[in-house]
């Protein structure tokens, strides 16, 4: 294209011909007048400023003193663009591209901040478009920022809270994290059997704190780490950026961390040490064919669409560094994704109420959320964090609420119901211990141990026995009755043991159980989370691993059913 030819087949006016202006010098007012009708016809500033002898930011002040605008063609005979419609992908301007890689949304929101009184540089951080650009726009429509001198202007980003964050002695704030973080929000040591875990599965209910946790586990290992790479995954790409990037509790708004910087068009968050987080969608899981990664975080993984395949293609990028982990923060639901993560050797899971993060939370939400569901599936599964039943499960969360008290100050008979693991490695083994008063049991404690040897589940059945004064000890014998009587009698077992065999279903002993507690006489002492999710997945398709509830089953089958007659046809 040449020098006199615009986008869209248009033509300069001709310049006329006059002698190089010395530095300094005025310009004449027909030399002026010219080169604002070129640059109106859509002449380019650099052509235009280099034709007639004076510099492109005196014809941009000029252009705008006078009103002017440059004609905006996509296409011959297209009209021009007016501010803030929605600019195609590829729009020409004179002789040069421009290409807006933001939304109308962000445009919209950044020109509400700058006409407030944001500086240009804030507006950058705080929605990644470049500080250049911004100005560039501003001047092109005429944005006028209101005086700062009589405004009061709140900071994008105002102090953290001085609970947050403590100072050093050399007066930066850092973060309190370490010290104000719940039990279930502090990154498991290791597994049980001490080996490191792979994956940790944060289990919560809304507003427990999940997303702060996630963000500042990966916040930590980044600002740990130089150059490295880690991987952001939500339910869409829209809950990546306003959640886990920009969300109260998001990367970018952590009181007392670096604050990384948003690339929108490459999707990345880039620290002062140059380590990198790529954000991806779930909607999306092909996406994530090809790149690699020290470490991942997903949320809200029961939300995904393809779960169970996205977290597949996930993992097989968590290929660099010496010690790639995935964390996984959710409010659970009934799904066989979910179970089998949990049911995973290398992955170790932390349970979060609602209410263990009340401090935080508006005072009438869990008030009036408990007045509203109180007792019900949904407060179960939303406040709880609980992983409900599913299809065809023998418990409700309603049936278990109900079944909440205290135990008596003594009890007829104690028992401990143990279901030994078929084998040692990240394999549990339920512990229930269990207590009758007349014609109504107590459940006392989950003793349930994980990835132990046989001498070290032993123990701790015997550890339970003693600590709650048993008269017996019911084991399951499916998986090596004389194994198990062998390893007991090692440990101590302080009372007498008896071996009972499996001959039906899980259900089919279950069922008989679970009528015990519509009819009110099984009493739960305490909050037993882990227990209560098995009963409710007991029956259900994909229901995994259901260690616990089979001890529980035994120890209440003994307690209130054992002798009990059966119906029988005594004559025909």
């Amino acid at each position: 294209m040449s020098k006199d030819t615009v986008a869209g087949g248009g033509t300069l006016n001709p310049a006329p011909e006059t002698p190089p202006r010395r530095k300094g010098a005025p310009i004449a007012p027909e030399v002026m007048a010219a080169a604002l009708d070129a640059y109106r016809a859509g002449g380019s500033a650099t052509d235009i400023a280099l034709q007639f002898g004076f510099s492109r930011n005196h014809l941009y002040e000029r252009a705008a003193r006078a009103g002017i605008r440059k004609v905006v063609r996509v296409a011959p005979g297209a009209p021009a663009l007016e501010p803030f419609a929605e600019p195609p992908q590829k729009v020409e301007i004179a002789f040069h591209p421009v290409r807006f890689a933001h939304p109308r949304d962000t445009w919209l929101a950044v020109r509400r901040d700058y006409l407030a009184g944001y500086s240009a540089q804030a507006c950058e951080e705080r929605y990644g478009v470049k500080e250049a650009t911004l100005r560039d726009r501003a001047a092109r429509e005429g944005w006028r920022r209101k005086d700062r001198k009589v405004r009061k202007v709140e900071p994008l980003h105002p102090e953290p809270d001085p609970a947050q964050v403590q100072e050093t002695p050399e007066g930066a704030a850092v973060s309190k994290w370490d010290a104000i973080a719940h039990e279930a929000q502090r990154p498991p040591a290791a597994l049980p059997s001490g080996a490191a875990w792979a994956t940790w599965l944060l289990q919560g209910g809304r507003g427990a704190g999940k997303t702060r946790a996630g963000a500042e586990w990966l916040a930590a290992r980044a600002e740990a780490s130089p150059r490295a790479r880690f991987a952001l995954v939500g339910a869409t790409l829209h809950d990546v950026r306003e959640v886990m990037i920009d969300g109260p509790s998001g990367l970018r708004n952590l009181p007392g961390r670096v604050r990384p910087v948003y690339e929108v068009s490459r999707r990345r968050l880039v620290w002062p040490n140059q380590a990198e987080a790529y954000a991806f969608s779930a909607e999306e899981p092909e996406r994530l064919r090809g790149p690699q990664f020290e470490a991942a975080w997903a949320d809200e993984f029961c939300a995904w669409p393809r779960g169970e395949y996205t977290l597949m293609l996930l993992r097989m990028g968590l290929r660099l560094g010496a010690d790639p982990r995935l964390v996984v923060t959710t409010t659970p639901k009934p799904q066989p994704a979910l179970r089998k993560l949990r049911a995973e050797r290398t992955c170790v899971t932390t349970q979060a109420p609602t209410h263990i993060n009340a401090a935080h939370l508006t005072p009438t939400f869990l008030a009036g959320l408990e007045a509203l569901y109180g007792g019900t599936r949904f407060a179960a599964q939303e406040l709880e964090g609980v992983l409900l039943d599913g299809e065809g499960a023998l418990w409700r969360a309603q049936d278990l609420a109900a079944a909440r008290g205290a135990a008596p100050a003594a009890l007829d008979r104690v028992v401990v119901a143990v279901d030994p693991p078929a084998g040692s490695e990240g394999a549990a083994c339920g512990i229930v211990v269990a207590g009758r008063l007349h014609d109504r049991a107590y459940v006392l404690a989950d003793r349930t141990v994980r990835g132990e040897s046989p001498l070290g589940w032993a123990r701790a059945v015997v550890a339970a026995a003693r600590d709650h004064g048993a008269v017996e000890i019911i084991a399951e014998a499916n998986q090596g009755g004389d194994m198990v009587r062998a390893v007991l009698a090692l440990a101590g077992a302080p009372c007498a043991l008896r071996l009972v065999h499996a001959t039906r279903g899980k259900r089919a002993r279950a069922e008989p159980v679970a009528a015990l507690y519509e009819q009110g006489r099984v009493i739960h002492a305490g909050a037993f989370a882990a227990l209560e999710e098995e009963m409710m997945a007991l029956g259900a398709d994909g229901a995994g691993p259901l260690d616990r509830a089979d001890a529980l089953v035994w120890a209440l089958t003994v307690l209130l059913l054992e002798g009990r007659a059966e119906p029988r046809v005594l004559q025909l």
